[in-house]
């Protein structure tokens, strides 16, 4: 999911980047309207745990395998924008300090990973909760869709950018991206919804933490 240097062509990238940065400067300018004082040390924690669990890959069918990315997880616990801070220092960290994801493709791992995939599984997860009525039910299943979108629907962007750059055909870049990434997004799916219940379990306030949108 991380694109590296070379990857995507130089008017894509800077689209990116400019994006990415805008996408940031909204996160900042919403998080400190809506922010209190619990939700400050929430942020750090989520970030450092979504950058641990990231470290730990899981085998998929077909000979490739796949990780946690946290979208999903960080936007239902705090809301979006917050959510966009925490994956983004979590992709400035890893490219700046591990090389995972080259400094070019920066702006665009952010937008795929730190903004598409934040507010698709956000959005999603608030429609399922609300049409199961908030049962606790309703949020296991909405956190397990949530976070399978997040992975597909940032597959989706990452390959339509290759597309975009001419490094892979459309027909060939859809497909391969999403068809892997559906079974990815099972596992994404699944350690959202066990962090979601450990966190019910143990602390059921931090859910309630984030600001209405």
């Amino acid at each position: 999911m991380h694109i590296p240097d070379g990857f995507i062509s130089t008017p894509v990238a800077v689209v990116g980047i400019a994006a990415a940065a805008g996408s940031i400067a909204c996160a900042v300018k919403a998080t400190n309207k809506k922010m209190g004082e619990k939700q400050i040390p929430m942020m750090g924690v989520l970030a450092a745990f979504i950058f641990a669990a990231q470290m730990l890959n899981f085998p998929v069918p077909g000979g490739t395998s796949g990780h946690f990315v946290g979208a999903a997880l960080a936007a239902i616990i705090l809301g979006p924008w917050s959510a966009v801070l925490i994956m983004s220092c979590v992709l400035m960290v890893q490219c700046l300090v591990f090389q995972d994801g080259g400094l070019l493709a920066l702006g665009a791992n952010i937008i795929n990973m730190g903004v598409i995939a934040v507010f698709v599984s956000y959005f999603t997860y608030k429609g399922i909760f609300a049409a199961m009525r908030g049962s606790k039910v309703g949020r296991f299943i909405a956190a397990g869709v949530g976070g399978w979108v997040s992975v597909v629907a940032s597959a989706l962007s990452c390959a339509a950018e290759l597309a975009i750059s001419g490094i892979v055909p459309w027909q060939v870049a859809m497909p391969a991206m999403g068809i892997v990434h559906m079974a990815i997004g099972v596992g994404e799916g699944l350690i959202t919804v066990a962090v979601i219940a450990l966190v019910m379990g143990t602390r059921a306030d931090l859910l309630e933490l984030q600001q209405p949108t």
